[in-house]
């Protein structure tokens, strides 16, 4: 913590480290908030296929290449930060979310120029249903605050040993949550429930597929930023509210 010697991490308490400075925490924070809204501007309007062994050709959105990352970069915070911290990217994350939906519905409704011939383009690319987008931001609350919670009770429970574990444990819960609130309450009614419950299933197993395939590279990142910052976080007696922001 704003330490300049580099080694071997002193295993702390969530507790000894509220209020303290740490010297790469901001950068994480923008680059999860970054990947949670390019993820949902950039990927959501697509649609796409993957050829999946056994399964065969399944559609998913285009989103999930890069939204399992915002769940990648949860798994770090909590995992070098402790919860407190990564409850307050959480929100950061959740207010951002909202502001965009709010911009994105501002700019869309506003009367194009006569000579401006894109709204359609614009509209079809931005001008998001209302009900998707009400759905994308409460699973995304749920699902990371279950993410957060699962990481570091395990992280206690296993002594902090198995990094692993706990990095695909909290990811298949969290987004788990995520896909079962998002869903159904964005395409129920809209879509046969059938191929509610096939995009679902389908979406949850390759975001999770992602968190593997992504380990080497989060024990990287994590073993990188608990040298750097000198400590390594237990949420022993941690408060696992998720309404607060205090860390």
């Amino acid at each position: 913590m704003d330490s300049q010697h580099i080694g071997k991490p002193e295993q702390v308490d969530a507790r000894t480290v509220t209020g303290g400075h740490f010297r790469y925490f901001d950068f994480m924070m923008a680059a999860f908030v970054t990947i949670l809204l390019l993820s949902n501007v950039i990927g959501a309007g697509k649609v796409a296929e993957v050829d999946l062994p056994v399964i065969g050709v399944q559609p998913f959105g285009a989103g999930i290449l890069f939204f399992p990352i915002s769940y990648v970069l949860g798994d770090v915070l909590t995992e070098v930060y402790g919860y407190a911290r990564a409850r307050r990217c959480i929100w950061a994350g959740f207010g951002a979310m909202l502001f965009m939906a709010f911009m994105s519905w501002v700019v869309v409704a506003m009367p194009p120029a006569h000579d401006w011939t894109n709204q359609a383009a614009y509209e079809a690319v931005f001008g998001q249903v209302p009900r998707i987008v009400f759905a994308s931001i409460v699973a995304f609350w749920a699902g990371e605050f279950v993410n957060s919670y699962v990481l570091a009770r395990m992280k206690v429970w296993t002594g902090g040993r198995m990094l692993w574990t706990r990095t695909i444990g909290s990811t298949i819960f969290g987004e788990g949550v995520d896909s079962l609130i998002f869903y159904p309450l964005a395409f129920l009614g809209v879509w046969e429930p059938w191929l509610v419950v096939q995009v679902l299933v389908t979406n949850w197993t390759l975001k999770v597929m992602w968190e593997v395939v992504l380990t080497p590279v989060t024990y990287i990142v994590v073993g990188f930023l608990k040298r750097r910052e000198g400590v390594d976080v237990f949420d022993n007696d941690t408060n696992f509210t998720p309404f607060r922001t205090q860390v």
